[in-house]
């Protein structure tokens, strides 16, 4: 069996969570339906004023979960270095996007969905974080809570 790194500290956690945000394209984003029934799909996304933007049809079950649960998991990495985190999910029409989140979106994923109207923006704003690599990272894992950074 190789040996493990050790442990990074919380301020380096929270930087490679991060970069993470930054530089990847694609998470794994959970919901649930009103009585229950969950939904795990991969969308990609922008880090986007601290908050993970984007977008799905209006019809798509993810869209439909996030109105009346508000609640989302998403999930960057693998299960050896993973970010979860659980945040407050909202609908962003278009109207209502910052343009230069629209902008940001399509230039980060070559992707623009300016003026498609079957398609709504997600906005998932975290309020807890957590990351590990291994069991020696477990403790300490958690760097956000209730919206704030802990390191």
């Amino acid at each position: 069996m190789a040996e493990r790194e050790p442990a990074r500290s919380p301020e380096q956690r929270k930087q490679d969570a991060i970069d993470r945000l930054e530089k990847e394209d694609d998470a794994w984003v959970a919901t649930a339906s009103a009585d229950g029934m969950p939904c795990l799909v991969p969308l990609s996304f922008v880090w986007d004023r601290g908050t993970l933007l984007m977008a799905t049809r209006r019809t798509n079950p993810t869209a439909v979960n996030v109105t009346p649960s508000g609640q989302a998991k998403v999930t960057l990495g693998h299960t050896r270095d993973v970010v979860l985190i659980e945040g407050t999910a909202e609908i962003v029409e278009e109207a209502d996007l910052p343009a230069e989140s629209g902008e940001a979106f399509a230039e980060k994923l070559h992707w623009d969905l300016r003026g498609r109207p079957t398609w709504v923006y997600l906005r998932i704003t975290p309020y807890t974080v957590k990351a590990w690599r291994e069991a020696n990272e477990l403790a300490g894992r958690d760097l956000m809570v209730d919206g704030t950074w802990l390191a």
